[in-house]
């Protein structure tokens, strides 16, 4: 078991995205070691067609599992939505944990609010999501929202541009002032939620699935013995598969910026 427990565990996105993950794991899991693989040269996963997400998602799955991973995150909602359920069918006695929109502890918080629920084209598209808003959507008016290229916008930085501005009050300046709460169902989304807060105006409260996913993470953990010795520091490592200087740089900026 000791082994095992010393493995690493591997977290994945089509992009600087998931990055937002990795924070929350990080936070929760500070004695693990992660290693982040952003699938740059293929991003974003949310405008790809579920085939293309299921072997892309397949592909590092299995390269991670090679070089020793003893759990895997999906920290993408899209490729959580396509490829979750086949790949815990392929390798079952794995840990993998997947990340969804926030809708639940939103509605909890507002369970007769109006809950605007940003996503990709993809994640909104698919039966996972309309399960998840008829369990969770209860009396709530429940307000989907697809952002078609603002996964790919983030991607690029430059976060405090005017284009990036004007593509989010595009996308929700409509419901300014008339929502409760904004689930971020993308995990890019977070890295521009003060951007999204000023198109939507002050009182909204944000949900995200970066926390929860990394409770999970720890519970699945800990329940397989699989949890690092306490005493130890973890490492952080990045790879991409646009495997440039620029890029894990890139990379890093995100991970180091305040959220």
């Amino acid at each position: 078991m000791s082994g095992k427990r010393d493995g690493f565990v591997g977290v994945f996105d089509s992009g600087v995205g998931g990055i937002s993950v990795l924070r929350a794991l990080v936070s929760e899991l500070p004695h693990e070691d992660f290693r982040f693989f952003g699938d740059s040269a293929n991003a974003p996963y949310g405008e790809k067609d579920e085939p293309q997400v299921l072997e892309l998602s397949r592909g590092i799955v299995e390269r991670f599992l090679a070089q020793g991973a003893k759990a895997i995150v999906i920290a993408c909602n899209t490729a959580t939505s396509v490829a979750a359920a086949t790949l815990r069918a392929a390798h079952p006695d794995v840990v993998i944990v997947g990340i969804e929109p926030a809708l639940k502890p939103a509605a909890r918080a507002f369970p007769h609010g109006r809950i605007l629920v940003m996503a990709t084209e993809v994640t909104l598209r698919l039966d996972k999501y309309h399960e998840l808003a008829r369990a969770w959507g209860g009396e709530c008016e429940v307000i989907p929202v697809p952002c078609p290229g603002l996964a790919a916008r983030i991607e690029r930085g430059g976060l405090d541009e005017p284009d990036l501005a004007r593509m989010i009050e595009g996308f929700v300046g409509a419901h300014a002032a008339r929502v409760d709460a904004c689930v971020l169902g993308c995990t890019h989304y977070p890295f521009v939620r003060a951007q999204i807060e000023r198109a939507l105006g002050p009182g909204v409260r944000f949900f995200d699935g970066g926390a929860g996913t990394a409770r999970q993470l720890r519970a699945r953990l800990a329940a397989g013995g699989l949890l690092a010795e306490r005493g130890r520091a973890g490492r952080v490592e990045f790879a991409s598969s646009l495997d440039t200087p620029d890029e894990l740089a890139l990379y890093r900026r995100f991970f180091e910026l305040p959220l």
